[in-house]
């Protein structure tokens, strides 16, 4: 049993950086592997990026893949997802999940969060 919380959302100008936070309450966040989605109106929710239950190994989508970069400190129950190099289209709600592996498939999710909104300004 895991709830989530996606904070650290806004709006950023394009070229600049944001960091998003999951954060955990539950006694088992060390067990799950977190995934990051994305939804834009309109659009299909698009894999982001994911990090294994140790942080020894990730996963990004090729839209993202060389300016995001995801992370994890289980001793405090928080993910992390650095975004560099923002552009227009990474506007979207951003999500994170909890599941038993670290998937592009957000099916194999157990646990989400409610979102939170990423804006690129001009």
């Amino acid at each position: 049993q895991l709830q989530l919380k996606e904070t650290g959302g806004g709006v950023v100008q394009a070229g600049g950086s944001m960091r998003l936070s999951c954060v955990a309450s539950g006694r088992f966040f060390k067990d799950y592997g977190v995934g990051w989605f994305r939804r834009a109106p309109g659009k299909e929710r698009e894999f982001v990026a994911s990090i294994r239950w140790d942080g020894s190994e990730t996963m990004y989508g090729d839209s993202v893949k060389g300016r995001f970069t995801a992370s994890r400190d289980n001793a405090n129950n928080m993910a992390y997802l650095q975004m560099d190099s923002l552009g227009f289209d990474d506007t979207a709600e951003y999500l994170c999940a909890a599941g038993p592996f670290y998937s592009r498939d957000h099916s194999l999710y157990q646990f989400w969060g409610q979102g939170t909104q990423v804006t690129v300004s001009s």
